[in-house]
């Protein structure tokens, strides 16, 4: 986190607000030029015009796991902490996750939290049949409940607003499209969620399957979750790779997937084209060396500045509408190998 951190503001001055004016951002885009990277991540972020009503605010936020993810959206939380402490108000938050993904653990860490004295808790929801049930009782008890990041609670639920990625769907389906014209749509293909029951990653495989059900010739020989984790999506690539000496492809449905498929790839020496989620700097890597064939990079500074912006206004009593929207949509940006370079540049400084 540390090194991203570092890397990614002394790369800012090449991130402009010019460009942001000049070129509005997408909710979804494919890599379409050379200022694909640059829009991809976006760290020009100025607070909006709106007056908080304190001038200290205490804020909890859990996320699904400890992640590098999450430490890119930290990174856009501390740079709207730091703006609002630069107008006098004091933005202070806890930001707690689990080691492993697990509704259970979030469950006790949401009830431990509202007994905090917290002005607003904000969740990253780890299974929404599990846990929208509990911020409905949140939220009876007169708690103030935002959801965020990469996954919202179910429809109906009585959180008071998202901050996040609300096309997970069209994410899956996109990366789907993907694979499908590499492959010229026919062969065998594999699937890679990542969390049972995690919203963005059901959404995302629900996507690839709505897409693949429009390619008679292609056929799904393996739909495996990895828990989130390299190791275990390494693991089941290596299986599923003995198991089909024919797979064309492997979609991959979380930012911990692609690295473990690629890595079990490189080992066996199979040429099998791999799509999948998000920034980590191996699956980057593996994007600039060919053995990834394209990413889709979601906003997550971004994601992180507006979830403290909205939290300010949730703390406030402020409901969407005139303020913010009830869902607040963050941009995904498909890129491919000529992009990777740059992105590793940006994030991480390496050239």
């Amino acid at each position: 986190m540390k090194q991203w951190r570092k890397s990614a503001r002394r790369m800012l001055a090449l991130v402009t607000a010019v460009l942001a004016a000049l070129h509005p951002v997408p909710v979804f885009s494919e890599s379409v030029g050379p200022n694909t990277v640059a829009m991809a991540v976006r760290f020009n972020h100025t607070l909006d015009s709106y007056q908080p009503e304190k001038d200290h605010y205490r804020f909890y936020f859990t996320y699904k796991t400890v992640h590098p993810w999450w430490d890119a959206v930290a990174m856009g939380m501390e740079e709207a902490q730091r703006q609002f402490l630069d107008r006098g108000i004091t933005v202070t938050y806890e930001y707690l996750a689990p080691e492993q993904a697990s509704a259970k653990d979030q469950i006790r860490r949401l009830r431990a939290a509202s007994a905090g004295g917290y002005d607003v808790i904000g969740v990253d929801v780890a299974d929404e049949s599990v846990i929208s049930p509990v911020i409905d009782e949140m939220a009876e008890q007169g708690l103030r409940v935002m959801t965020f990041s990469s996954s919202d609670a179910a429809p109906g639920c009585k959180r008071i607003a998202y901050v996040g990625n609300t096309h997970n769907t069209r994410d899956g389906a996109a990366l789907a499209e993907a694979l499908c014209r590499k492959i010229g749509g026919r062969g065998k293909i594999a699937i890679l969620v990542g969390t049972p029951g995690a919203p963005c990653h059901e959404e995302r495989a629900a996507g690839i399957r709505e897409t693949l059900s429009r390619y008679p010739e292609i056929e799904v020989v393996a739909t495996e979750y990895d828990q989130d984790s390299i190791g275990i999506a390494r693991n089941l690539t290596t299986k599923i790779l003995s198991e089909h000496e024919d797979l064309a492809g492997i979609i991959c449905c979380n930012m911990s997937n692609p690295v473990g498929a690629a890595r079990a790839v490189r080992e066996t020496g199979r040429s099998v084209v791999i799509v999948g989620m998000d920034h980590d700097r191996e699956a980057l890597q593996y994007l600039a060396d060919g053995t990834i064939y394209c990413l889709g990079i979601q906003d997550c500074f971004s994601i992180g500045f507006d979830t403290i912006q909205v939290a300010v206004k949730v703390a406030d009593g402020i409901l969407p509408g005139k303020y913010y929207p009830e869902k607040t949509e963050e941009s995904t940006t498909l890129i491919y190998r000529e992009d990777a370079r740059e992105m590793l540049e940006l994030l991480y400084g390496e050239i």
